[in-house]
Formats: structure tokens, C-alpha cells, sequence
């Protein structure tokens, strides 16, 4: 055989394969899986190896089996030994980060699991490590970031730079807007005199606040109760529902006034007829 002759032939070889370049992820067949590799053919000239742990599932059983098509990661077209450098891992994480990147781009809400509390804020694991800085956590100052250990918290990406591994999540502009939505809602329906349920958000010397959905509402010690109250903690605590009156709205401040004794008849109406005078009663002194 001639050299030219040869040489055509070694093209038509070569050209027979796919042209898929390093760093690219691919869709490979599963060959074969053993106790400690499973074998996967991309398409090039020799197949690949990958360690049986990266398809490992929950329960500890191999999630995969000849004739499955996987995702996977083409690392280095040749090792010492000829076959392709392949890896799942690194390919299901490359399909996050451009999940991630899809979700910045869209301002879709991300889904993540506290993993600790770090310098400046909170590790999240969102399929990839990225970080919630404190001062997104929530609209108002969260004092004790581990206790958020482990929760899932719904966010918004602000900021990717898959280059530099970098990730910054917001879970306090994801509030704003939901809280911008019910304040809305809330705001076209408010009137004096109408009875809504809210939740205790703070509570102060003077009161407690209230969430009506998006806005806040002042709901005064004096409004409380018909008796004597000193302190708002006698009535309510933070995270109760309680039923409310609007008793003041005022549309340019949005400022609104809330009572809640004001649900219940004023025992004083008819104090005369339940203690005419001269009658007997046992007291408390208070």
C-alpha cells in the first residue's frame, strides 16, 4: 500500500468519529459496568473509564446499567493507557452551573440547604456551593445564622462567574418582591372598619406590630384589651395570628391602626346593671 493510499485510509478512520474537544460535555453509552469502573463509549476512538462511585445512588446501589445513555465530561482524549478521560460528576455539575446561569439570566427562584455559616454569611448548596451573604438572608437583620442549619431557603441568583466558582444567592430580594405582591393585594382592600387576620412581627413597650401581608400595622397596648395590659407580651407573642380591626388607614403614609378589644363588646356598656350600687363583689388588687 502506498503511502498516499494509507494515508487516505488513516483520514477516513479518524473522520469516522466524533469531533467532540476537551472541557465538552457529551452523551455517552454504557458499555459495561464492574464492581470498580463502568465503561462508556462516546464515540471516539476508544472508550472511556469512570470510577463506579460517581453513579452511586442514595441508597448505595449503582444507578446505571449497559445500554444507558449518560451525560458526561470529556476531561483528556487519551490517559497513559489509551482511554478517554471521562467524569459524570464534573458533567452533572457543568449542567447546574449552566442551570444556574439559566436561572440568573431568567430570575428564576433557586432552591437551596443551608450548609453552614461562614465569614459574611451562609454556605448554600444549590447542587454547586455558593453563598448567601447575611445581609440577604431576610428584610430585616437575622441575629443567629446557625440556626438556619439545614433548612431549605427559596432564592434569587444576583451574581455567577462560573470562571472564578462564584455564586451569590438573595433570599432577602425574593421576600421584597413576594411581600411587594401582598402589600398590593392588601393595600386595595384596606378600609376602616374591615376585620383581617395578620401575624405578631415585633413587639414593643407600646404595642405590636402586625403583618397584614405586606404591610405592618401598629396595634396600640390601649387597643388590646378592655383590662389593664402593662406589657404587650400579657396578650400576644411574636409568630401568633391574631384577628384585628382596622381602626385608622391612612393612604399617603399607609400607616394603619389596629385594635383588637374592639372585636369584643366594651364591658364598661353595661357596668351599671351587672354592679347596681350597693351591691357585694369580690376584687383583685392588681
Amino acid at each position: 500500500m502506498d503511502p498516499q493510499e494509507f494515508a487516505a485510509l488513516l483520514n477516513a478512520y479518524d473522520s469516522s468519529f466524533r469531533h467532540i474537544s476537551e472541557g465538552e460535555v457529551v452523551k455517552g453509552t454504557v458499555v459495561k459496568v464492574t464492581p470498580t469502573e463502568v465503561v462508556v463509549d462516546v464515540g471516539f476512538k476508544s472508550e472511556g473509564m469512570i470510577s463506579v462511585e460517581e453513579f452511586i445512588d442514595e441508597t448505595g446501589a449503582v444507578s446505571v446499567q449497559p445500554g444507558d445513555i449518560v451525560d458526561v465530561l470529556l476531561e483528556r482524549t487519551e490517559d497513559r493507557e489509551g482511554y478517554v478521560v471521562l467524569s459524570r460528576e464534573k458533567a452533572e455539575k457543568m449542567k447546574i452551573w449552566d442551570e444556574v446561569e439559566k436561572a440568573y439570566q431568567d430570575r428564576k427562584v433557586v432552591i437551596g440547604r443551608v450548609i453552614e455559616r461562614i465569614k459574611g454569611g451562609l454556605a448554600v448548596d444549590i447542587g454547586v456551593r455558593a453563598f448567601l451573604p447575611g445581609s440577604q438572608i431576610d428584610v430585616r437583620p437575622v441575629r443567629n445564622l446557625d440556626a438556619l442549619r439545614g433548612q431549605e431557603l427559596r432564592m434569587r441568583v444576583i451574581k455567577v462567574n462560573k470562571k472564578r466558582g462564584n455564586i451569590v444567592l438573595s433570599r432577602k430580594a425574593l421576600l421584597e418582591e413576594e411581600n411587594a405582591e401582598k402589600k398590593k393585594v392588601t393595600l386595595d382592600t384596606l378600609a376602616e372598619g374591615k376585620v383581617l387576620r395578620g401575624a405578631v412581627k415585633n413587639l414593643t413597650d407600646y404595642g405590636a406590630f402586625i403583618d397584614l401581608g405586606g404591610i405592618d400595622g401598629l396595634l396600640h397596648i390601649t387597643d388590646m384589651g378592655w383590662g389593664r395590659v402593662t406589657h404587650p407580651s400579657e396578650v400576644v407573642k411574636v409568630g401568633d395570628e391574631i384577628d384585628v380591626i382596622v381602626l385608622k388607614y391612612d393612604p399617603a403614609t399607609e400607616r394603619v391602626s389596629l385594635g383588637h378589644k374592639q372585636l369584643v363588646p366594651d364591658p364598661w356598656n353595661n357596668v351599671m346593671e351587672r354592679y347596681p350600687v350597693g351591691i357585694k363583689v369580690a376584687g383583685k388588687v392588681v
